[in-house]
C-alpha cells in the first residue's frame, strides 16, 4: 500500500511538470489567492485547498514524528498570507510556509493525529491558467501513517550529492583561520520569536556583524552558512563547512524556553547525552530544522565510517572542548554575561561534522527580558563580536601550539 500511495504522490507532481506553456510559464510567481484557500476538518478528517493564481509543479507527502503533511511547490508568492486565515482546522496543530530553497516553496501543517493522504490533485483552468489544489487527509491509525510516510525520491526536488571536503588550508596557526559562521534557522523556519523580533533575523544580524569584526582584524576567513533569509538544513549547513575547509564551525542561536529562566550566553557541544533537560529541549527544537526538510540525518553508518568517525571525534572531542573554554574565557573577558553553567552538551545534529571543531552557541535567550534588550543592541552585538573574535584567536595559537607537541 505504501508503494501505491508514493507513486500517486509522484504521478500527481509529474503531470505537473507537463503543464501546457499558458498556465506553467505565466511570468512571475503563483501567488496564493487568500479567500479562495482554506484548512479545515472535513467529517474525520483534514481538508487542504489552496487557489493559485497559475498551476505550478508540487508534490506532497506526509512525515512521521511528529506527524505533518507538507507540500512543496515550483516557488509561490506567499504575501498577505497569514497563518490565521489559512488555518481553521482543529485536527492541525500548527502552519508555516515559506520559501525553502532558491526556486521552491513548503507549506508543512502539524497534525495532531495520524492522518493519511487519501485524495490530491490540481485542478487547472484552460481559459485562465488559475488553479485549484486540494488535498484530503482522513484518519487512520499510527502504523499505517508510519509505513505512509516518507518524502518520495525524485532527482528534481532532492538534495544534491554529498560533496567532498575541500583540503583543509593548514592547521591553525598556518595561514589563515577558515571560520563557518551558521546563523541558526532562516526561511520557513522563524527560530524562536518574541516582541515582533525573531531568531532568525536577530542571528543573521549577528552573523554579518561578527564576519566583519573577524575579517576587519585580519587572520580570519569567514563562510555564512546562509546570507539571507532562507531555509537551509541541517545537512546542507555541515556540508558547507567540509567544502570551505573550515577549522571551526560555529552555530549561532538566541532561544527561548517556555521556562523563562534561562539567561546569558551559553554554549553547547555534541554529546548523545544532555547534561540537562533545558539543553535536551533545546536539541529538539533546532533540530526542528530537520524536520522541516524531510531529510533524516539519523540513519545508521556502516560499520567502517562508524569507526572511523569515532576516530576523528577522538582527536576533534579535547580541540572542541578547548574551544568551548576559550569562548567562555573571551566573552567574560569582554564584560559580557554567562549563563551560571556556560559550557552544556546535548545531540544537536548541527554540531555532527567528526572533523571539524563545532560549538552552538546561544548568544542570549528571547525569553528573557535583559538578554532581548542586549540581542536587539548593536552595541552590545559588536561587544560580544570582539569577544568571540578574542576566543577564536587564543585557541587558534593553543591549537597550533599543542599540534606541534604531538607532531614531535
Amino acid at each position: 500500500m505504501s508503494g501505491i500511495f508514493r507513486q500517486l504522490r509522484l504521478a500527481f507532481a509529474l503531470a505537473l511538470w507537463a503543464l501546457p506553456a499558458t498556465a506553467q510559464d505565466l511570468s512571475g510567481l503563483a501567488r496564493v489567492e487568500i479567500g479562495n484557500s482554506q484548512i479545515t476538518d472535513r467529517r474525520s478528517g483534514i481538508k487542504v485547498e489552496l487557489a493559485l493564481s497559475q498551476g505550478v509543479p508540487y508534490r506532497v507527502y506526509t512525515l512521521a514524528d511528529p506527524a505533518r503533511l507538507v507540500l512543496d511547490f515550483r516557488e509561490v508568492d506567499w504575501r498577505g498570507v497569514t497563518k490565521p486565515v489559512l488555518l481553521n482546522a482543529d485536527r492541525a496543530s500548527d502552519l508555516r510556509f515559506g520559501t525553502f530553497r532558491p526556486g521552491w516553496s513548503r507549506m508543512v501543517v502539524d497534525l495532531k493525529g495520524p492522518y493519511a493522504i487519501s485524495e490530491a490533485g490540481m485542478v487547472v483552468a484552460p481559459d485562465s491558467g488559475k488553479a485549484r489544489l486540494s488535498v484530503t487527509l482522513i484518519e487512520t491509525d499510527f502504523e499505517s501513517f508510519a509505513a505512509r510516510s516518507g518524502a518520495p525520491y525524485d532527482p528534481r526536488w532532492d538534495l544534491p550529492e554529498p560533496t567532498a571536503r575541500s583540503e583543509t588550508k593548514g592547521l591553525p596557526g598556518e595561514g589563515p583561520l577558515v571560520v563557518v559562521l551558521d546563523p541558526g534557522h532562516g526561511g520557513i523556519d522563524p527560530g524562536a520569536e518574541r516582541d515582533g523580533y525573531s531568531e532568525k533575523d536577530l542571528m543573521l544580524a549577528f552573523a554579518r556583524e561578527l564576519k566583519e569584526t573577524l575579517l576587519r582584524s585580519g587572520g580570519f576567513e569567514v563562510v555564512l552558512t546562509r546570507d539571507d533569509d532562507r531555509f537551509v538544513s541541517l545537512e546542507r549547513r555541515v556540508a558547507i563547512a567540509h567544502e570551505a575547509g573550515a577549522h571551526v564551525f560555529l552555530s549561532l542561536h538566541a532561544d527561548a524556553l517556555a521556562e523563562g529562566q534561562a539567561k546569558g550566553a551559553t554554549l553547547h557541544l555534541l554529546s548523545e547525552n544532555a547534561t540537562d533537560a533545558a539543553s535536551a529541549k533545546l536539541a529538539e527544537r533546532h533540530d526542528r530544522d530537520d524536520i522541516l526538510s524531510g531529510v533524516d540525518l539519523t540513519g545508521q553508518d556502516d560499520v567502517v565510517a562508524g569507526i572511523l568517525m569515532d576516530l576523528a571525534r577522538q582527536e576533534t572531542r579535547p580541540r572542541t572542548e578547548r574551544l568551548a573554554q576559550s569562548m567562555v574565557a573571551g566573552i567574560k573577558e569582554a564584560g559580557l554575561a554567562m549563563n551560571h553553567r556556560p559550557v552544556r552538551r546535548a545531540a544537536f545534529s548541527v554540531l555532527k561534522a567528526a572533523d571539524i571543531p563545532s560549538v552552538l552557541l546561544e548568544v542570549g535567550f528571547l525569553s528573557n527580558p535583559r538578554d532581548m534588550e542586549n540581542l536587539s543592541n548593536k552595541q552590545w552585538r559588536i561587544a560580544m563580536a570582539a569577544g568571540i573574535r578574542d576566543a577564536l584567536r587564543a585557541w587558534a595559537a593553543e591549537d597550533a601550539a599543542l599540534a606541534k607537541l604531538v607532531r614531535q
